[in-house]
Protein backbone atom coordinates (compact mmCIF):
# COMPACT_ATOMS: atom_id res chain seq x y z
CA UNK A 1 0.00 0.00 0.00
CA UNK A 2 1.50 3.37 -1.01
CA UNK A 3 1.53 6.50 1.15
CA UNK A 4 -1.52 8.08 -0.50
CA UNK A 5 -3.58 4.93 0.05
CA UNK A 6 -2.54 4.82 3.72
CA UNK A 7 -3.60 8.44 4.12
CA UNK A 8 -7.02 7.75 2.64
CA UNK A 9 -7.62 5.48 5.65
CA UNK A 10 -6.09 7.91 8.15
CA UNK A 11 -8.35 10.79 7.17
CA UNK A 12 -11.61 8.87 7.59
CA UNK A 13 -11.97 9.54 11.33
CA UNK A 14 -10.77 13.15 11.41
CA UNK A 15 -12.49 15.63 13.71
CA UNK A 16 -11.65 18.36 11.24
CA UNK A 17 -13.43 16.58 8.38
CA UNK A 18 -16.43 15.91 10.60
CA UNK A 19 -16.68 19.58 11.63
CA UNK A 20 -15.78 21.18 8.31
CA UNK A 21 -18.05 23.93 6.98
CA UNK A 22 -19.96 23.50 3.75
CA UNK A 23 -17.68 24.33 0.83
CA UNK A 24 -17.54 24.47 -2.93
CA UNK A 25 -16.68 21.49 -5.11
CA UNK A 26 -14.09 22.40 -7.75
CA UNK A 27 -14.33 20.40 -11.00
CA UNK A 28 -11.23 18.71 -12.44
CA UNK A 29 -9.32 20.24 -15.32
CA UNK A 30 -10.77 18.97 -18.59
CA UNK A 31 -8.85 20.16 -21.64
CA UNK A 32 -6.07 22.65 -22.12
CA UNK A 33 -5.77 25.99 -20.33
CA UNK A 34 -3.44 28.95 -19.99
CA UNK A 35 -2.61 31.19 -17.03
CA UNK A 36 0.05 33.56 -15.83
CA UNK A 37 0.80 31.18 -12.95
CA UNK A 38 0.03 27.51 -12.37
CA UNK A 39 0.26 26.29 -8.77
CA UNK A 40 0.52 22.60 -7.87
CA UNK A 41 -1.19 21.96 -4.54
CA UNK A 42 -4.34 23.46 -2.96
CA UNK A 43 -3.05 23.48 0.58
CA UNK A 44 -2.12 26.46 2.73
CA UNK A 45 1.03 27.39 0.80
CA UNK A 46 -0.49 27.05 -2.65
CA UNK A 47 -3.69 28.91 -1.77
CA UNK A 48 -1.72 31.67 -0.07
CA UNK A 49 0.37 32.14 -3.20
CA UNK A 50 -2.80 32.14 -5.31
CA UNK A 51 -4.40 34.90 -3.21
CA UNK A 52 -1.28 37.07 -3.27
CA UNK A 53 -0.85 36.64 -7.02
CA UNK A 54 -4.51 37.34 -7.76
CA UNK A 55 -4.25 40.50 -5.65
CA UNK A 56 -1.41 41.56 -7.95
CA UNK A 57 -3.47 41.00 -11.08
CA UNK A 58 -2.10 37.61 -12.22
CA UNK A 59 -4.35 34.91 -13.64
CA UNK A 60 -3.89 31.73 -11.58
CA UNK A 61 -4.83 28.05 -11.93
CA UNK A 62 -4.34 25.68 -8.98
CA UNK A 63 -4.03 21.93 -9.63
CA UNK A 64 -4.92 19.67 -6.68
CA UNK A 65 -4.53 15.89 -6.82
CA UNK A 66 -7.19 15.31 -4.15
CA UNK A 67 -9.37 18.04 -2.62
CA UNK A 68 -8.66 21.41 -1.03
CA UNK A 69 -6.85 20.92 2.28
CA UNK A 70 -6.73 17.13 1.90
CA UNK A 71 -3.13 16.80 3.09
CA UNK A 72 -1.29 18.22 6.08
CA UNK A 73 -3.00 21.60 5.66
CA UNK A 74 -6.32 20.13 6.75
CA UNK A 75 -5.16 17.58 9.30
CA UNK A 76 -2.51 19.22 11.48
CA UNK A 77 -2.48 20.36 15.11
CA UNK A 78 -3.80 23.78 14.17
CA UNK A 79 -1.10 25.67 16.08
CA UNK A 80 0.14 28.99 14.70
CA UNK A 81 3.50 29.55 16.39
CA UNK A 82 6.37 32.02 16.08
CA UNK A 83 9.65 30.69 14.72
CA UNK A 84 10.72 27.76 12.59
CA UNK A 85 10.78 24.02 13.31
CA UNK A 86 14.55 24.25 13.74
CA UNK A 87 16.28 26.29 16.42
CA UNK A 88 17.34 29.80 15.42
CA UNK A 89 20.96 28.78 15.94
CA UNK A 90 20.68 26.63 12.79
CA UNK A 91 19.83 29.72 10.74
CA UNK A 92 22.45 31.87 12.47
CA UNK A 93 25.22 29.36 11.73
CA UNK A 94 24.17 29.18 8.08
CA UNK A 95 23.38 32.82 7.31
CA UNK A 96 24.66 34.98 10.17
CA UNK A 97 22.68 36.87 12.79
CA UNK A 98 21.29 39.68 10.60
CA UNK A 99 19.75 37.25 8.09
CA UNK A 100 18.56 34.98 10.92
CA UNK A 101 16.81 37.96 12.51
CA UNK A 102 15.09 38.69 9.19
CA UNK A 103 13.96 35.06 8.99
CA UNK A 104 12.60 35.28 12.54
CA UNK A 105 10.72 38.48 11.70
CA UNK A 106 9.16 36.71 8.72
CA UNK A 107 7.68 34.12 11.10
CA UNK A 108 6.24 36.90 13.28
CA UNK A 109 4.69 38.53 10.23
CA UNK A 110 3.22 35.12 9.39
CA UNK A 111 1.17 35.23 12.61
CA UNK A 112 -0.19 38.66 11.69
CA UNK A 113 -0.96 37.50 8.15
CA UNK A 114 -3.19 34.69 9.44
CA UNK A 115 -5.23 37.17 11.47
CA UNK A 116 -5.39 39.64 8.58
CA UNK A 117 -6.78 37.00 6.24
CA UNK A 118 -9.28 35.70 8.78
CA UNK A 119 -10.60 39.25 9.14
CA UNK A 120 -10.41 40.26 5.47
CA UNK A 121 -12.13 37.14 4.13
CA UNK A 122 -14.41 36.54 7.14
CA UNK A 123 -13.08 33.02 7.70
CA UNK A 124 -14.84 31.11 10.49
CA UNK A 125 -12.00 28.93 11.80
CA UNK A 126 -12.17 29.17 15.63
CA UNK A 127 -9.06 31.36 15.91
CA UNK A 128 -7.83 31.61 19.53
CA UNK A 129 -4.85 33.61 20.83
CA UNK A 130 -2.21 32.10 23.08
CA UNK A 131 0.48 29.39 23.10
CA UNK A 132 2.25 27.60 25.96
CA UNK A 133 5.71 26.10 25.46
CA UNK A 134 6.39 23.72 28.35
CA UNK A 135 9.26 21.52 29.56
CA UNK A 136 9.21 18.04 31.07
CA UNK A 137 11.53 18.03 34.12
CA UNK A 138 13.98 20.47 35.64
CA UNK A 139 16.82 19.81 33.18
CA UNK A 140 14.67 20.50 30.15
CA UNK A 141 13.13 23.43 32.01
CA UNK A 142 16.59 24.97 32.38
CA UNK A 143 17.31 24.39 28.68
CA UNK A 144 14.00 25.97 27.69
CA UNK A 145 14.70 28.94 29.98
CA UNK A 146 18.11 29.45 28.35
CA UNK A 147 16.44 29.41 24.92
CA UNK A 148 13.75 31.86 26.03
CA UNK A 149 16.25 34.31 27.51
CA UNK A 150 18.42 34.14 24.40
CA UNK A 151 15.43 34.82 22.17
CA UNK A 152 14.23 37.64 24.44
CA UNK A 153 17.63 39.35 24.42
CA UNK A 154 18.77 38.79 20.82
CA UNK A 155 15.42 38.68 19.00
CA UNK A 156 13.26 40.93 21.23
CA UNK A 157 10.92 37.97 21.77
CA UNK A 158 9.81 39.17 25.24
CA UNK A 159 7.38 41.77 23.86
CA UNK A 160 4.56 39.25 23.49
CA UNK A 161 5.87 36.43 25.69
CA UNK A 162 6.57 35.84 29.37
CA UNK A 163 8.46 33.19 31.29
CA UNK A 164 6.52 31.02 33.77
CA UNK A 165 8.40 29.71 36.80
CA UNK A 166 7.78 26.20 38.07
CA UNK A 167 5.77 27.34 41.10
CA UNK A 168 3.39 29.33 38.87
CA UNK A 169 2.89 26.89 36.00
CA UNK A 170 -0.22 25.32 37.59
CA UNK A 171 -2.04 28.60 36.99
CA UNK A 172 -1.54 28.10 33.27
CA UNK A 173 -1.90 24.32 32.90
CA UNK A 174 -3.19 21.76 35.39
CA UNK A 175 -0.78 18.91 34.65
CA UNK A 176 1.78 17.09 36.82
CA UNK A 177 4.00 16.40 33.80
CA UNK A 178 5.50 19.82 33.21
CA UNK A 179 8.13 21.76 35.12
CA UNK A 180 8.09 25.28 33.65
CA UNK A 181 7.48 27.11 30.42
CA UNK A 182 6.53 30.32 28.67
CA UNK A 183 3.35 31.89 27.34
CA UNK A 184 3.23 33.59 23.93
CA UNK A 185 0.23 35.87 23.43
CA UNK A 186 0.90 36.44 19.74
CA UNK A 187 0.82 32.76 18.74
CA UNK A 188 -2.36 30.70 18.96
CA UNK A 189 -4.46 28.05 17.24
CA UNK A 190 -7.32 27.50 14.79
CA UNK A 191 -9.34 24.88 12.89
CA UNK A 192 -6.88 24.23 10.03
CA UNK A 193 -9.27 22.65 7.54
CA UNK A 194 -11.86 25.41 7.88
CA UNK A 195 -9.08 27.98 7.55
CA UNK A 196 -7.83 26.28 4.36
CA UNK A 197 -11.35 26.05 2.94
CA UNK A 198 -11.79 29.74 3.74
CA UNK A 199 -8.65 30.59 1.79
CA UNK A 200 -9.93 28.56 -1.16
CA UNK A 201 -13.23 30.47 -1.09
CA UNK A 202 -11.29 33.74 -0.97
CA UNK A 203 -9.00 32.71 -3.85
CA UNK A 204 -11.95 31.70 -6.00
CA UNK A 205 -13.67 35.03 -5.30
CA UNK A 206 -10.52 36.77 -6.55
CA UNK A 207 -10.71 34.86 -9.83
CA UNK A 208 -8.42 31.90 -9.10
CA UNK A 209 -9.41 28.67 -10.85
CA UNK A 210 -9.04 25.63 -8.57
CA UNK A 211 -9.09 22.15 -10.15
CA UNK A 212 -9.57 19.28 -7.68
CA UNK A 213 -8.85 15.62 -8.50
CA UNK A 214 -6.30 16.86 -11.03
CA UNK A 215 -2.82 15.51 -10.25
CA UNK A 216 0.00 17.12 -12.21
CA UNK A 217 1.89 14.41 -14.08
CA UNK A 218 4.74 16.12 -15.92
CA UNK A 219 6.39 19.50 -16.06
CA UNK A 220 8.02 20.72 -19.25
CA UNK A 221 10.28 23.61 -18.34
CA UNK A 222 10.57 26.59 -20.60
CA UNK A 223 8.94 29.93 -21.24
CA UNK A 224 6.10 29.19 -20.98
CA UNK A 225 6.21 26.04 -18.86
CA UNK A 226 3.66 23.28 -19.49
CA UNK A 227 2.11 20.98 -16.89
CA UNK A 228 0.24 17.92 -18.09
CA UNK A 229 -2.60 16.20 -16.23
CA UNK A 230 -4.66 13.09 -16.92
CA UNK A 231 -7.20 15.05 -18.97
CA UNK A 232 -5.47 18.19 -20.12
CA UNK A 233 -2.61 20.63 -19.68
CA UNK A 234 -1.81 24.09 -18.38
CA UNK A 235 0.55 26.50 -20.13
CA UNK A 236 1.92 29.12 -17.72
CA UNK A 237 4.56 31.85 -17.51
CA UNK A 238 5.37 30.76 -13.95
CA UNK A 239 4.93 27.58 -11.93
CA UNK A 240 4.80 27.17 -8.15
CA UNK A 241 5.29 23.64 -6.78
CA UNK A 242 3.51 23.51 -3.42
CA UNK A 243 2.68 19.80 -3.24
CA UNK A 244 5.22 19.19 -0.45
CA UNK A 245 5.49 15.52 0.50
CA UNK A 246 2.93 14.43 -2.12
CA UNK A 247 4.69 15.81 -5.17
CA UNK A 248 6.89 12.71 -5.71
CA UNK A 249 3.78 10.54 -5.37
CA UNK A 250 1.80 12.25 -8.15
CA UNK A 251 4.70 13.35 -10.34
CA UNK A 252 7.90 11.45 -9.45
CA UNK A 253 9.96 12.93 -12.31
CA UNK A 254 8.87 16.53 -11.81
CA UNK A 255 11.51 17.48 -9.25
CA UNK A 256 13.54 14.44 -8.11
CA UNK A 257 16.26 16.54 -6.47
CA UNK A 258 13.68 18.18 -4.23
CA UNK A 259 12.20 14.83 -3.22
CA UNK A 260 15.53 13.65 -1.83
CA UNK A 261 15.64 16.64 0.55
CA UNK A 262 12.40 15.88 2.39
CA UNK A 263 11.16 12.89 4.37
CA UNK A 264 7.56 11.86 5.13
CA UNK A 265 6.92 11.69 8.87
CA UNK A 266 3.62 10.47 10.24
CA UNK A 267 2.02 12.34 13.13
CA UNK A 268 -1.26 11.52 14.84
CA UNK A 269 -4.07 13.25 16.75
CA UNK A 270 -7.01 12.06 18.82
CA UNK A 271 -10.11 14.01 19.76
CA UNK A 272 -12.21 13.36 22.85
CA UNK A 273 -15.91 13.73 23.35
CA UNK A 274 -17.00 17.27 24.34
CA UNK A 275 -15.87 17.93 27.91
CA UNK A 276 -17.40 19.88 30.78
CA UNK A 277 -16.54 23.57 30.20
CA UNK A 278 -15.53 23.86 33.87
CA UNK A 279 -12.98 21.06 33.40
CA UNK A 280 -11.66 22.73 30.25
CA UNK A 281 -11.15 25.99 32.16
CA UNK A 282 -9.38 24.11 34.94
CA UNK A 283 -6.95 22.25 32.70
CA UNK A 284 -5.90 25.18 30.46
CA UNK A 285 -7.50 28.40 31.79
CA UNK A 286 -6.41 30.52 28.81
CA UNK A 287 -7.41 27.83 26.25
CA UNK A 288 -3.94 28.28 24.74
CA UNK A 289 -2.37 25.72 22.43
CA UNK A 290 0.38 23.72 24.17
CA UNK A 291 3.52 21.98 22.97
CA UNK A 292 6.31 20.42 25.03
CA UNK A 293 10.02 20.80 24.29
CA UNK A 294 10.84 17.11 23.79
CA UNK A 295 12.33 16.01 20.49
CA UNK A 296 9.47 13.50 20.16
CA UNK A 297 6.91 16.00 21.37
CA UNK A 298 3.27 16.12 22.40
CA UNK A 299 1.07 19.00 21.22
CA UNK A 300 -2.52 19.66 22.21
CA UNK A 301 -5.33 22.19 22.57
CA UNK A 302 -9.06 22.43 23.13
CA UNK A 303 -11.44 22.77 20.21
CA UNK A 304 -14.24 25.32 20.07
CA UNK A 305 -16.70 22.64 21.24
CA UNK A 306 -14.49 21.70 24.24
CA UNK A 307 -12.84 18.55 22.88
CA UNK A 308 -9.25 17.82 23.79
CA UNK A 309 -7.29 17.46 20.53
CA UNK A 310 -4.10 15.67 21.52
CA UNK A 311 -1.28 15.00 19.05
CA UNK A 312 2.10 13.30 18.92
CA UNK A 313 3.44 9.76 18.38
CA UNK A 314 5.48 10.28 15.20
CA UNK A 315 6.26 7.50 12.74
CA UNK A 316 9.21 7.54 10.32
CA UNK A 317 8.21 4.27 8.64
CA UNK A 318 4.98 5.60 6.98
CA UNK A 319 3.19 2.75 8.81
CA UNK A 320 0.36 3.70 11.17
CA UNK A 321 1.21 2.62 14.74
CA UNK A 322 -0.93 -0.28 16.02
CA UNK A 323 -3.63 0.47 18.61
CA UNK A 324 -3.32 4.15 17.74
CA UNK A 325 -6.41 5.38 19.59
CA UNK A 326 -5.58 3.57 22.84
CA UNK A 327 -1.91 4.48 22.74
CA UNK A 328 -2.71 8.16 22.24
CA UNK A 329 -5.33 8.05 24.99
CA UNK A 330 -2.65 6.81 27.40
CA UNK A 331 -0.29 9.60 26.37
CA UNK A 332 -3.07 12.11 26.96
CA UNK A 333 -3.81 10.64 30.41
CA UNK A 334 -0.14 10.95 31.34
CA UNK A 335 -0.38 14.69 30.72
CA UNK A 336 -3.90 15.09 32.11
CA UNK A 337 -4.83 12.37 34.64
CA UNK A 338 -8.30 13.94 34.88
CA UNK A 339 -8.88 12.84 31.27
CA UNK A 340 -8.03 9.18 31.91
CA UNK A 341 -11.68 8.18 31.50
CA UNK A 342 -12.54 10.63 28.71
CA UNK A 343 -13.95 8.90 25.64
CA UNK A 344 -11.85 9.25 22.49
CA UNK A 345 -14.17 9.66 19.52
CA UNK A 346 -11.74 10.65 16.76
CA UNK A 347 -8.27 9.44 15.75
CA UNK A 348 -6.51 10.50 12.57
CA UNK A 349 -3.10 11.35 11.20
CA UNK A 350 -1.07 12.28 8.18
CA UNK A 351 2.42 12.97 6.87
CA UNK A 352 4.45 16.14 7.17
CA UNK A 353 7.50 17.00 5.09
CA UNK A 354 10.64 17.37 7.19
CA UNK A 355 14.08 18.42 6.02
CA UNK A 356 17.35 17.15 7.44
CA UNK A 357 17.92 20.31 9.50
CA UNK A 358 14.16 21.02 10.06
CA UNK A 359 14.52 24.40 8.28
CA UNK A 360 12.10 25.23 5.44
CA UNK A 361 13.27 24.62 1.88
CA UNK A 362 12.16 27.35 -0.55
CA UNK A 363 13.63 28.37 -3.90
CA UNK A 364 13.69 27.79 -7.67
CA UNK A 365 14.48 24.84 -9.90
CA UNK A 366 14.31 27.06 -13.01
CA UNK A 367 14.06 30.82 -13.52
CA UNK A 368 10.26 30.60 -13.72
CA UNK A 369 9.64 27.49 -11.55
CA UNK A 370 9.45 28.00 -7.79
CA UNK A 371 8.99 25.48 -4.98
CA UNK A 372 7.90 25.58 -1.33
CA UNK A 373 8.49 22.56 0.90
CA UNK A 374 10.03 21.32 4.13
CA UNK A 375 7.84 23.14 6.67
CA UNK A 376 8.74 20.29 9.05
CA UNK A 377 5.52 20.36 11.07
CA UNK A 378 5.67 24.10 11.70
CA UNK A 379 3.80 25.39 8.71
CA UNK A 380 0.28 26.51 9.63
CA UNK A 381 1.40 30.13 9.80
CA UNK A 382 4.64 29.97 7.79
CA UNK A 383 2.87 28.61 4.71
CA UNK A 384 1.06 31.94 4.43
CA UNK A 385 4.31 33.86 4.30
CA UNK A 386 5.81 31.31 1.92
CA UNK A 387 3.00 31.99 -0.52
CA UNK A 388 3.40 35.73 -0.06
CA UNK A 389 7.16 35.61 -0.64
CA UNK A 390 6.88 33.53 -3.81
CA UNK A 391 4.28 35.99 -5.12
CA UNK A 392 6.65 38.85 -4.32
CA UNK A 393 9.40 37.06 -6.24
CA UNK A 394 7.22 36.51 -9.31
CA UNK A 395 6.30 40.21 -9.17
CA UNK A 396 10.01 41.12 -9.15
CA UNK A 397 10.74 41.52 -5.42
CA UNK A 398 12.68 38.36 -4.60
CA UNK A 399 14.79 39.54 -1.64
CA UNK A 400 12.87 37.69 1.06
CA UNK A 401 12.45 34.46 -0.87
CA UNK A 402 16.13 34.55 -1.82
CA UNK A 403 17.02 35.02 1.85
CA UNK A 404 15.18 31.81 2.78
CA UNK A 405 16.60 30.03 -0.29
CA UNK A 406 20.12 30.61 1.07
CA UNK A 407 19.52 28.13 3.91
CA UNK A 408 21.58 25.05 2.91
CA UNK A 409 19.87 21.67 2.61
CA UNK A 410 21.16 18.13 2.17
CA UNK A 411 19.73 14.87 0.88
CA UNK A 412 18.64 12.32 3.44
CA UNK A 413 21.17 9.56 3.97
CA UNK A 414 20.74 6.27 2.13
CA UNK A 415 18.27 7.24 -0.55
CA UNK A 416 14.68 6.06 -0.59
CA UNK A 417 15.45 2.47 0.47
CA UNK A 418 17.76 3.07 3.43
CA UNK A 419 16.73 6.42 4.87
CA UNK A 420 13.57 5.07 6.57
CA UNK A 421 15.27 2.35 8.70
CA UNK A 422 18.08 4.79 9.53
CA UNK A 423 15.61 7.37 10.80
CA UNK A 424 13.56 4.80 12.72
CA UNK A 425 16.76 3.84 14.57
CA UNK A 426 17.56 7.50 15.17
CA UNK A 427 14.10 8.16 16.58
CA UNK A 428 14.54 5.32 19.07
CA UNK A 429 17.61 7.14 20.37
CA UNK A 430 15.75 10.45 20.70
CA UNK A 431 12.86 8.75 22.52
CA UNK A 432 15.37 7.34 24.98
CA UNK A 433 16.88 10.80 25.49
CA UNK A 434 13.44 12.28 26.12
CA UNK A 435 12.64 9.53 28.63
CA UNK A 436 15.88 10.14 30.51
CA UNK A 437 15.32 13.92 30.56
Amino acid sequence: MDMLAREQKLIQNSYYTASAHAHAIHPPLDGDAEADVCIVGAGLAGLSAAIELADRGYSVIVLEAETVGWGASGRNGGQIIAGLACDQSVIEKSLGFDAAKQAWDITIEALDLVRERVKRFDIDCDLVDGFLGVAVGARKGAALRDWYETMAKRYQYDTDAEWIESENLHRWIDSPRFHSGYHDRRSGHLHPLNYTLGLARAAQALGVRICEHTPARTLSRGEPAVLTTDRGSVKARYVVLAGNIYLPEVAPKMAPKLARRIMPVGTYIVGTEPLDPALVSQLIPTKSAVCDSNFVLDYFRFSADNRMLFGGRVSYSTMTPPNLKEDMRKRMALVFPLLAEAKVTYAWGGFVDITMNRAPDFGRIAPNVYYLQGFSGHGVALTGMAGKMVAEAIAGQAERLDLMARIPHHDFFGGKLLRTPALVLGMAWYRLRDALG
